[in-house]
């Protein structure tokens, strides 16, 4: 089953209880954060911690993200050697504006990945949060073979654009398409951005229906409280998982008669029908609905 990226938890790279007890609300990934969420003053201990927690908490399946400080701070080259070092499964660049900025990130991994002799093992997501970042969204998802996904950073966004957010999101709706796009040309995972108001939930599970339709894998989130709206959302409706099944099942019996032809109902099956079949059968069995011993 590919991984599914749903929901994008933060949580501070200065709180341990946050870190120890993250994983157990279920989110698909948890990305512990050294940069906004963490003040000049604590940005060593919190690497520290961040270290530790890699390297002694039993996070399970869980895929586990570092959003690390820019290169161009005194930080940002300590950041990624303790957290290559320690394990991280991804590590998220943030206020990402050109492929080059992605190049220099890499290198800097690869450095520390020959030294412990895993090369190759970390992967890369940009967070883009500028005009100039939108721009080049493509160039940045191709930059590197490791890249994973690219995310929306909506405020720094919106700041650049020197407009605010509003309920609607028609302020996101350019930089969101884009981003969906360039991930899409790039084969990776597109991420929407954070909604702090935890006291509306009813905007957000609109905004989370919103890049469901727009075509994101998932959003990021700052609250346990939010996983149960994303999932419910991107949860599979029972016609779309009977229609998976049926085009599943196709094509194993093709493959059993060695026919390269895949018809459902006297209509050929080509491969982007089979893709999204695929991806609902993930959808369905990651939230519950089917279990993989019941696809046929």
């Amino acid at each position: 089953m590919q991984r599914l990226r749903r929901t994008m938890m933060f949580v501070p790279g200065n709180n341990p209880a946050m870190m120890q007890d993250a994983f157990i609300y279920g989110p698909d990934s948890i990305m512990l954060d050294l940069e906004d969420s963490v003040t000049m003053t604590e940005k060593d201990a919190a690497r520290l911690l961040v270290y530790n927690a890699l390297r002694t908490i039993d996070y399970g399946d869980t895929e586990m993200v570092v959003r690390i400080n820019p290169l161009n701070t005194p930080y940002g080259k300590k950041d990624i050697e303790a957290v290559v070092k320690a394990g991280v499964d991804v590590i998220r660049m943030p206020k990402t504006e050109t492929a080059d900025e992605v190049r220099e990130v890499e290198a800097e991994i690869e450095k520390v990945e020959q030294e412990i002799g895993c090369l190759g093992r970390t992967k890369i997501m940009a967070a883009i949060e500028s005009a100039l970042g939108i721009v080049n969204a493509y160039d940045i998802a191709i930059a590197s073979k490791r890249m994973m996904g690219i995310a929306l950073g909506a405020e720094d966004y919106c700041a650049n654009l020197k407009t605010q957010r509003t309920p609607g999101g028609a302020e996101l709706l350019l930089a969101r398409e884009t981003i969906v796009v360039a991930a899409r040309a790039a084969g990776i995972d597109a991420l929407d951005t954070v909604y702090s108001n935890l006291n509306d939930m009813e905007t957000f599970r609109k905004e989370v229906e919103l890049i469901k339709t727009l075509g994101f894998d998932g959003k990021s989130i700052i609250n346990p409280r939010q996983i149960e709206v994303v999932n419910e959302v991107f949860a599979p409706k029972p016609k779309e998982i009977e229609k998976a099944q049926t085009i599943i099942a196709a094509i194993k019996e093709a493959e059993r008669r060695g026919s390269g032809v895949i018809a459902v109902n006297g209509k050929m099956v080509d491969r982007p029908v089979v893709l999204r079949a695929q991806r609902t059968i993930d959808l369905a069995i990651a939230s519950g609905i089917l279990k993989e011993e019941d696809i046929v």
